[in-house]
């Protein structure tokens, strides 16, 4: 195990390799002597896990709409879709795009992330989808949908018995 944590790389003094994936596949494979074996770039497949980007949303409900808004950070609007299924789920896809690749002296690793993104959100309610609309503001998408006629008498109060 020692020589996984003096192993250096380029004699910068920087580890070998960053996170903790390969040092546990490393702790793995010693211990059962390489029976399993793990691969060495299984790093690989997670990283291109991890730049799937997932927006968290927030879906509010008031008397005459429905507003989901997505956390877009980084993103441009002209890389947004928005499409909205005619049995009621919104779909907010894009991509994350580099715009220029820039090698500078003293940079080791770069944590930051790009890729498409894709979200779906069910939306339960009776809306008038071709009414919505969207806005876009510091890296805060919010589509709006109208509730129907309908939609917007259904709330009923319901009592709690106390037992």
């Amino acid at each position: 195990m020692s020589d996984l944590i003096n192993k250096k790389e380029n004699n910068h003094n920087s580890p070998m390799r960053y996170g903790y994936r390969n040092d546990i596949n490393d702790l793995v494979n010693n211990f059962f002597g390489g029976l399993l074996d793990f691969p060495r770039n299984i790093n690989r497949d997670f990283d291109n896990f991890s730049r799937q980007i997932s927006p968290k949303v927030e879906v509010e409900e008031n008397e005459n709409n429905v507003v989901v808004s997505a956390e877009l950070p980084g993103i441009s609007e002209n890389n947004i879709d928005l499409e909205v299924s005619s049995d009621g789920y919104l779909t907010i896809s894009g991509e994350k795009k580099q715009e220029k690749k820039e090698n500078k002296k003293g940079s080791y690793f770069s944590e930051f992330s790009y890729g498409s993104f894709s979200r779906t959100v069910p939306l339960p309610w009776d809306l008038k989808f071709d009414d919505a609309n969207a806005e876009y503001k510091d890296g805060i998408l919010k589509v709006i949908f109208p509730k129907s006629q309908n939609e917007q008498g259904k709330k009923k109060k319901i009592n709690i018995n106390h037992k």
